[in-house]
């Protein structure tokens, strides 16, 4: 189990680091290097400085600092000084039982333990441990209770950074790590006569593409678009270029609300402030006001992502026309259909078939794994 159990703190820290990336938070060996360096900078009889070191390193985003805290509170015990990660009595520093903001956050306190199997003698419900991804990845956003949205919140936001750390095919230099650049390698090696004394090195670029997201809030999207604004404000915080719109009559940009650091508040303003949330579906129109007002977004570096059902009641050739102009001054348009999950579905309606003949990838976003896949559609043009 995940506690400071050595005499070491370095040894510790390290056990600290793998229960932090166990819980998705990125932490390379390099992090963790800067982990251990990070604290013995500080007092470690100052817990607040020790546990804001550690945070320094460890976490990228404000949405990592409740999984942190959480965390830090459960393998070092609460409110007890530091000393080697051992209490002054010798025991481990752990809480009898984990916090209750562990257990509210559904983390996975055992980065050893089989999530599926219960410890031996207890209770399997004894021991909070977050669901990995994979055992909700194929659930349709439809189905999912009232109780389960925090933990398909924190599953779209892990979705999210795995599409932000897809390599491209190109190389940058590296200090470590990656393969041997060759050519680098023999060049610096003329310094030496010849002999390669120091090897270069080189790893994948990180691409982020540049997205324009424009979802469907009508009503007949009830079902699916709350979930997918929390994808739209996940891919926001983790990629950064990106611009979000939604519409159901008309379209409203709501880039700034994403920008909350908690993604509850940015649901409940845009619920509320919107004027036509769970309306009527003019996607023809409101496309068009994207065009007239936001054109300067486009480019042919851009990907155009629209989430909808296509029950379109607007005039579709208004539809047609508005999607002809955003395939031609895109790198490319994406449609994610919810109801393109059915195997039964046909796009049969106007408003779908107007719009397909300019639509580059047309697939489904009804639940997490149709979401992930859309991470190999998003570098490269069309």
């Amino acid at each position: 189990m995940s506690r400071p159990r050595y005499k070491d703190l370095k040894r510790n820290l390290i056990q600290f680091c793998r229960l932090l990336r166990a819980n998705e938070l990125l932490l390379g060996p390099g992090e963790v290097a800067d982990v251990i360096r990070a604290v013995e900078s500080v007092d470690l009889a100052d817990r607040e400085d020790v546990r804001l070191a550690i945070r320094s390193v460890a976490t990228s985003r404000p949405e990592d600092f409740p999984i942190y805290d959480a965390l830090f509170d459960y393998f070092w015990g609460r409110d007890r000084e530091l000393d080697n990660g051992h209490s002054q009595d010798g025991g481990p520093k752990l809480g009898e039982q984990p916090s209750r903001q562990a257990a509210k956050i559904n983390l996975n306190l055992d980065p050893d333990r089989n999530p599926d199997a219960p410890p031996e003698g207890e209770e399997e419900e004894s021991l909070p441990v977050y669901s990995p991804i994979e055992v909700i990845a194929h659930k349709d956003f439809s189905s999912f209770r009232a109780e389960e949205l925090a933990e398909i919140a924190r599953a779209t936001l892990l979705v999210a950074r795995r599409l932000a750390l897809r390599p491209s095919r190109r190389y940058r230099p590296a200090r470590r790590g990656g393969r041997i650049d060759l050519r680098r390698t023999m060049r610096h090696a003329i310094k030496f006569g010849g002999t390669p004394v120091l090897l270069a090195r080189r790893r994948r670029k990180i691409r982020k593409p540049k997205l324009v997201l424009i979802c469907d809030v009508s009503r007949s999207m009830d079902s699916y678009s709350r979930f997918l604004l929390q994808f739209i404000y996940a891919l926001q915080n983790t990629l950064g270029r990106v611009e979000s719109f939604v519409f159901s009559t008309s379209l409203h940009r709501v880039t700034q609300y994403f920008k909350s650091s908690d993604i509850y508040d940015a649901l409940d303003r845009i619920s509320h402030e919107i004027p036509d949330w769970s309306g009527g579906t003019r996607i023809g129109y409101s496309l068009s006001m994207f065009l007239d007002k936001y054109l300067d977004l486009l480019d042919q570096r851009t990907v155009v992502i629209i989430l909808s059902d296509g029950l379109d009641t607007g005039d579709p050739e208004l539809l047609e026309k508005a999607m002809e102009e955003l395939q031609g001054r895109s790198a490319k348009v994406i449609w994610l259909n919810p109801l393109l999950g059915s195997a039964d579905y046909r796009p049969l309606a106007r408003g779908m078939a107007s719009a397909l003949p300019h639509v580059d990838l047309f697939a489904p976003a009804h639940n997490l794994a149709s979401l992930e896949a859309l991470g190999r559609q998003l570098v490269g043009r069309r």
